[in-house]
C-alpha cells in the first residue's frame, strides 16, 4: 500500500484540501496537511476556460509538474480524463505519475458506466501505483438516485478504483448506508451546509475533499478586501506577509 493509500485507512478521514497554484499548495502543506489535491474549477478559471469541458489537459499537466515535487502527496483532479479514449486517459495518468502525482480524480459526468470503468482500468494498467478516486455525478448533476449510484460505484470498484467519490451527497443516513455497501473507501465533498468533519468520520467516510471551496473563498476574500478599502473600512481576516509568500516561492 502506498503512503497516499494508507492515509485512507487510518482512524480518521483524510481531509484533502484543494490548491490552485504553487503558493496555495505550499501554504497548505506548511499547515500540516500531508496531501494536497488540485481543483479543476481553479485550473479552468485561471486560464479563462470552462470547467468540465475537457479543455484544460495541458494546464492540468503543467500544474502537476509544478506541484509534483512539493513536500506533500499530490492528487490531481483530471475531470473525465480529457478524452473518451481509455488509452489516452491511461497515457495522461502515466504522465501525471511521471511528474510526481500519486493520485488522480476521474469523474463520470453521468456518462456510460462501461466507458468510465474502462478509463479506470486503463489508468491502473498504465500507472499501477496511481491512486484512482472514481467520482460519480449522480448527486452532483443528477437527482440523487441511490440505486444508480451504487450500480456505478460497483462497476468502478470492479475496474480497480481505490476510492469512490459522491459529491453532493450530504444526507447522513444515505452516507452511512452507502459506506456499508462499499468495499472501497468513500470520499465525500465537504459542504458548509452539510455534516461537519467529525460527523462524517462517525459515518465511516474515509476521505473528505474541499473541492473548489478554498479557491472560491479566496476570490471572495479578495473582492471583499477591495470593496472594504473602497468603503473606508479596514480589511478583515488573516493576511500573509510579503515575506511569507516569498518564503513559499523559495521552497521550489
Amino acid at each position: 500500500m502506498t503512503p497516499f493509500a494508507r492515509l485512507h485507512h487510518t482512524g480518521e478521514p483524510l481531509l484533502l484540501p484543494n490548491a490552485w497554484d504553487h503558493a496555495s499548495a505550499l501554504a497548505l502543506a506548511a499547515e500540516g496537511f500531508p496531501a494536497v489535491a488540485t481543483t479543476s474549477l481553479a485550473v479552468a478559471a485561471g486560464a479563462g476556460l470552462p470547467d468540465g469541458a475537457s479543455v484544460t489537459r495541458d494546464e492540468t499537466l503543467r500544474l502537476a509538474l509544478t506541484l509534483g515535487s512539493g513536500p506533500f502527496l499530490l492528487s490531481v483532479d483530471a475531470e473525465g480524463g480529457f478524452s473518451q479514449d481509455p488509452d489516452e486517459v491511461g497515457e495522461f495518468a502515466r504522465q501525471l505519475a511521471a511528474v510526481g502525482a500519486v493520485g488522480i480524480n476521474l469523474e463520470d459526468g453521468l456518462g456510460a458506466v462501461a466507458g468510465h470503468a474502462a478509463k479506470i482500468a486503463a489508468v491502473k494498467k498504465a500507472a499501477p501505483d496511481l491512486f484512482v478516486n472514481a467520482r460519480t455525478d449522480t448527486y452532483w448533476l443528477g437527482e440523487g438516485d441511490e440505486r444508480d449510484t451504487l450500480r456505478r460505484l460497483d462497476a468502478y470498484q470492479e475496474a480497480g478504483a481505490d476510492c469512490v467519490f459522491v459529491p453532493g451527497m450530504n444526507d447522513p443516513a444515505r452516507i452511512a448506508t452507502l459506506v456499508r455497501q462499499l468495499h472501497a473507501p468513500l470520499n465525500i465533498l465537504y459542504s458548509p451546509t452539510g455534516p461537519p468533519l467529525s460527523r462524517l468520520a462517525g459515518l465511516g467516510v474515509r476521505r473528505v475533499s474541499l473541492g473548489s471551496l478554498l479557491y472560491r473563498r479566496a476570490l471572495g476574500a479578495a473582492v471583499e478586501t477591495a470593496t472594504d478599502i473602497r468603503a473606508g473600512r479596514t480589511p478583515r481576516g488573516g493576511t500573509p506577509t510579503y515575506a511569507d509568500v516569498q518564503g513559499l516561492v523559495m521552497q521550489r
